[in-house]
């Protein structure tokens, strides 16, 4: 098979994982995975792997292949993956569990190499761009950094007690980081570095960005610059374009009949995918904040997606 330039992914409660012609919206490929429903995709920084967080196990999957079998799997974790990315060289792998794990798996090497406890469910997981710091957000509000190179939790923070932390997103260049929760509420943080390497959180914003749940916040790719833009999806079937600088709306992305699980930015920021429960995954242009393209095969709701469309990373 050619690897396609354009990598891009959906998954789905009706057991498969599609891949996707991103300019046609032909699916070229489907696996089966019939053990648990996926939470989460992520492609490695080379294009040659497709992770996929399940229900307890995160499955590896050759991207130039045609074979339904993963290549690896990981199955410390006792509970839902429910997060799941790529230090950014590709050597390791981190993920976060309803469990009340994170965990590091070195991807050379079976088994995993690191575990901190977060001590409730675990929704979502990020890296900071610095590559030694982790940032956790809770079922119980808690957002928590794992400092890598200590080894410890270096910093603890709960926006709004008792609220789920569903979403956490890092600026490129390790300035910002947003946390959404269930209440519909963006909170943001300037981040500061102290004195020693440990990041510190200054509050900057509190956005109410929707009524209803939102099931995902992402921050603008690098090279969107010099735009600054905030995603958030959301239950009310909507996504929302956030301008960055002030926090103004630009955009309200319209055409999804039910929820909104999953959004991810092309590489240049012009574009957006979004992933539904009305069965299909979505293409948007950032400008006219119109749809271009539906994906649709899935039978059931579809609740996650990954996108690839950089160059690879050089070997450095």
């Amino acid at each position: 098979m050619t690897q396609p330039s354009v990598i891009l992914a959906t998954a789905s409660y009706d057991h498969t994982i599609r891949f996707w012609e991103a300019k046609s919206g032909r699916c070229y490929r489907t696996i089966q995975y019939p053990d648990s429903q996926v939470n989460r995709l992520e492609i490695t920084p080379d294009k040659r792997y497709l992770a996929a967080a399940g229900n307890p196990h995160i499955r590896l999957f050759d991207i130039n292949s045609s074979s339904h079998q993963p290549v690896m799997s990981y199955d410390s974790h006792t509970n839902n993956v429910m997060a799941v990315g790529f230090q950014c060289d590709g050597n390791w792998m981190y993920s976060g569990s309803e469990d009340g794990t994170v965990k590091i798996w070195d991807l050379r090497a079976p088994g995993c190499q690191r575990e901190y406890e977060s001590r409730a469910a675990v929704n979502t997981v990020v890296l900071h761009p610095n590559q030694t710091e982790l940032i956790s957000g809770d079922q119980n509000g808690n957002i928590r950094v794992w400092d890598l190179t200590a080894n410890s939790c270096s910093c603890e923070l709960v926006p709004e007690v008792d609220t789920a932390v569903r979403s956490l997103t890092v600026m490129w260049d390790g300035s910002l980081v947003v946390a959404a929760n269930n209440h519909g509420t963006c909170y943001v943080w300037r981040l500061l570095r102290g004195n020693q390497t440990m990041t510190n959180f200054e509050p900057l914003h509190k956005l109410q960005a929707h009524n209803e749940y939102i099931l995902k916040c992402l921050l603008s790719p690098e090279f969107c610059e010099p735009h600054r833009y905030l995603a958030t999806a959301s239950s009310d079937h909507t996504v929302k374009i956030w301008n960055v600088d002030g926090f103004k709306l630009e955009k309200t992305l319209i055409g999804h009949q039910r929820w909104v699980w999953d959004c991810v930015f092309s590489v240049d920021g012009a574009y957006l995918i979004t992933a539904s429960s009305d069965t299909t995954a979505k293409l948007w242009s950032m400008s006219t904040g119109e749809e271009i393209k539906t994906y649709q095969g899935h039978h059931k709701a579809t609740v996650c997606c990954a996108l690839h469309d950089g160059a690879e990373p050089s070997p450095s």
